[in-house]
């Protein structure tokens, strides 16, 4: 049987403001890529995700970004590779406390935003997020998408890559993700979301130019940020278990 995890963003808020349904997502996910403070979050936030996801049995992986919490991570920085690697490093281990807090660990690493897609071909980066997490843990599983420098580099350092894709957004036909400023590279349509995550599993999808493309992926992202997330991600489950899809977490 196929078999696939569902991550989502979660602890994406601050102080009073709340960004996603972490209560609610943590219910339907496997893997919860939780905010480290420098894209979102804070430590009541990051503490509040950590304490259902233990409870649950949902794994908890540091969601590590460029420090932007105006830009919300997703303005491309070009940050000193010394500098990332200590930044990358420090949010692990402040997740890490609460995660331990609450009787789990931090099981994995996915890069956030902007940093996310420039480890994709941008070596210097790639190698210092990866210099991050081998100071932090160097047993940890690193979530990425496929091909990127960043899995090479981190399989070639030891860090298990764990390769990833996303439902809800428009490919190129090299594999990599439409920039979100182009029309088209975010599929809104819930229907059209479920329907990829099944084709998702099975290794393929169709690229933002109509052709079929091969995408391996060990999980699926699921958007906690978009309209109606929740029942999306319930829709996309049921789907995928209905399909045959055995829904379980990597790590």
């Amino acid at each position: 049987m196929t078999s696939i995890d569902l991550n989502a963003d979660l602890g994406e808020g601050f102080g009073r403001w709340r960004l996603t349904d972490d209560e609610q997502l943590l219910t339907v996910v496997t893997s919860a890529n939780v905010a480290c403070g420098f894209h979102a979050g804070d430590a009541p936030t990051m503490r509040r995700v950590c304490e259902p996801a233990a409870e649950r049995g949902v794994r908890i992986g540091a969601h590590v970004s460029y420090r932007d919490l105006a830009g919300f991570g997703r303005r491309a920085m070009d940050v000193p590779p010394a500098e990332l690697t200590a930044e990358v490093a420090y949010q692990i281990g402040a997740l890490e406390v609460f995660a331990r807090a609450a009787g789990s660990r931090v099981s994995y690493v996915k890069p956030h935003g902007a940093l996310y897609n420039r480890v994709v071909h941008d070596e210097e980066q790639a190698r210092a997020v990866v210099d991050g997490i081998l100071l932090a843990d160097a047993t940890l599983p690193v979530l990425g998408l496929p091909g990127s420098r960043f899995l090479e580099l981190a399989h070639a350092a030891g860090l298990p890559p764990v390769t990833e894709a996303f439902a809800d957004r428009a490919y190129t036909d090299e594999g990599t993700l439409v920039p979100r400023g182009r029309d088209g590279a975010v599929v809104t349509d819930p229907e059209s979301v479920v329907a990829r995550s099944v084709d998702l599993a099975s290794g393929a999808v169709t690229a933002h130019s109509g052709a079929r493309i091969d995408v391996r992926a060990r999980s699926l992202c699921l958007h906690g940020d978009t309209p109606g997330a929740v029942d999306l991600a319930r829709r996309v489950r049921e789907r995928l278990e209905t399909s045959g899809v055995r829904v379980e977490a990597f790590a």
